[in-house]
């Protein structure tokens, strides 16, 4: 991974990082998608959204929203 991104945030479900991935598309800061789940308990590790870090606070008020 290219420096100066940054975990934004972590998620259990893939679906709820696809929609944040889109979520942030949608406001125009790329991000990148990195599944840390263990591949055999899926219960294990989180799916992480990275995005720049000049984007990084902005990412994170946004992806508050969509777990809660």
């Amino acid at each position: 991974m290219e420096k100066d991104w940054m975990k934004a945030y972590g998620f259990k479900d893939m679906y709820l990082a696809e929609i944040a991935k889109q979520v942030l598309a949608d406001r125009n800061i790329p991000s990148i998608i990195l599944n840390k789940q263990d591949s055999s308990y899926q219960t294990f590790g989180e799916i992480e959204i990275y995005v720049h870090r000049d984007n990084l606070i902005r990412a994170k008020a946004l992806l508050k929203e969509i777990e809660h």
